[in-house]
């Protein structure tokens, strides 16, 4: 039996995830553990319970019955396989959980080494709100858009959306699921993940045929944040899988991100819990994560700000006259200057420049804020309150 033989055969009699199967894997090779355990006896010296199940396996035919469904076997070492996933064997186990998988399922046409080189997970709650949707569903389009992998899970809520972001972008997608890659879980979503594997592709650590389980799902979790450059977490309640796929990307040292929903909103106590003492980057937006995730320098973006204005050009002293000006009925320069706490002839000069530029009108009773000008004509500028004589209304 080979090595990729003994992966799949190792692969159907344990559960995956199981740290003791994949450090001995790691220390020993899948051959070498494989005929060590079919090997194993008994104390009146039958063959064990596991000698007997890895004697019943044949593995030539998992992989025939496999490439006639259109699925292949990765192991470490082949073109394909992530480099991402060996950082799992130095993270240490999390739940019970851990180390690299012994060997991927995937379905597909695309490659998945090369599909997850740029990636980020979105992950979420299953009980979703629209807000929660609509938001998953974006970022997954953006990223799609630039050109980046999303992978989730393909459960009900954050995950579908953002897979369905992705595909409505026509970018690429992964899915990772907790059963065998030819079942369709939820069965909701059997059009979904048929459109997936035709257009991206669709992972498993558990052979064809297999259910979906609790512990499968945890299992699963560790390879969405391995695979991954970064992990959102768009909404999850304080107990949520979408944490424990956090947690996983924290311990392999990928960017984990959340975004933030409603302080009233249970979706969302997790995900504030996790920005607030778990260090978790806050997003809001496709960039946000793109700048996160993207070398240092390649991608940035400039902090937002308002639409600059006209007045924004002011100097201080301009400013003061302008906010010292009447709106209706005009004022002597004196009025003025006594409202902005200034000379009458530093206030005459500046009045003649505030002419020119058309923010403020001379009358023969006096000075007042040009009626069609560009702060008269939006109200009272940057929302100033009158001070003074009660001449400018609110």
């Amino acid at each position: 039996m080979n090595e990729r033989l003994a992966r799949v055969a190792l692969s159907r009699l344990g559960e995956p995830g199981d740290p003791r199967l994949s450090s001995l894997v790691a220390d020993l090779g899948a051959e070498q553990v494989c005929a060590c355990l079919g090997e194993e006896r008994g104390v009146a010296g039958m063959a064990t319970e596991v000698a007997e199940r890895l004697r019943g396996l044949d593995p030539v035919s998992d992989l025939e019955r496999a490439a006639a469904q259109g699925i292949r076997f990765l192991v470490p070492g082949d073109a394909e396989w992530p480099a991402g996933l060996g950082d799992l064997d130095r993270a240490g186990p999390l739940n019970g959980r851990g180390g690299a998988p012994l060997g991927l399922w995937v379905r597909g046409a695309g490659r998945l080494a090369g599909t997850c080189a740029r990636s980020v997970a979105i992950v979420g709650s299953r009980s979703a709100t629209t807000y929660g949707v609509a938001v998953a569903g974006e970022l997954g389009a953006h990223l799609a858009g630039a050109g980046v992998s999303v992978v989730s899970g393909a459960a009900f809520g954050i995950d579908q959306a953002a897979h369905r972001g992705a595909l409505a972008a026509r970018g690429p997608t992964v899915a990772v699921l907790a059963c065998g890659v030819d079942r369709a879980y939820p069965a909701a979503h059997r059009d979904l993940l048929g459109y997936i594997a035709e257009t991206g592709l669709i992972v498993s650590e558990v052979p064809p045929g297999c259910a979906p389980t609790r512990l499968r799902f945890l299992s699963r979790n560790r390879l969405i944040a391995a695979m991954s450059l970064g992990t959102v977490v768009v909404e999850a309640a304080v107990r949520s899988g979408a944490l424990n796929t956090a947690s996983w990307a924290s311990l392999v040292n990928r960017t984990v991100m959340g975004v933030p929903g409603p302080v009233t909103s249970a979706p969302s106590e997790g995900v504030h819990e996790l920005i607030r003492s778990r260090d978790a980057a806050l997003v809001t937006r496709g960039s946000d994560v793109l700048e996160l995730v993207s070398p240092a320098g390649s991608f940035t973006q400039p902090t937002p700000r308002a639409p600059e204005r006209r007045r924004d050009r002011l100097t201080e002293v301009e400013q003061r006259v302008l906010d010292a000006l009447p709106v209706v009925r005009p004022a002597p320069a004196s009025s003025v200057a006594r409202t902005a706490g200034l000379a009458t002839g530093t206030v005459e000069q500046v009045l003649h420049g505030l002419v020119r530029r058309r923010f403020v009108a001379r009358t023969t009773a006096g000075w007042l804020l040009e009626p069609d000008g560009p702060v008269a004509a939006g109200g009272r500028p940057d929302g100033a309150v009158a001070s003074g004589g009660g001449r400018r209304p609110e």
